[in-house]
């Protein structure tokens, strides 16, 4: 799986943010079919850091109703990677 399809975009959340400055952890989307090994080398690919543990969650979308009708939002997948001391990943560098 090519490296740039591994990994859709940042998970920014107050919780997120917490982890983020307690525990080195960020938390990213993923494709659903990616694993922890391929995160993982996506992670140290494309940012150059240093990954020490990789978590994913695979959460389910939210049943919604428009009038009569109901549907479904998609499943998708996060990852929260915890980076090695010293190591940093600034999503917003300017």
């Amino acid at each position: 799986m090519n490296i740039y399809s591994v990994i859709k975009k940042p998970h920014v959340t107050e919780k997120t943010s917490l982890g983020s400055d307690t525990n080195n952890t960020v938390a990213v989307v993923v494709d659903k079919a990616a694993n922890k090994i391929e995160i993982k080398q996506a992670i140290e690919n494309l940012f150059k850091v240093k990954v020490a543990d990789v978590r994913t969650v695979t959460v389910a979308g939210k049943v919604k109703r428009s009038g009569k009708t109901f549907g479904k939002r998609s499943n998708w997948k996060k990852a929260y990677v915890t980076l090695q001391e010293g190591q940093s990943i600034d999503f917003f560098e300017v």
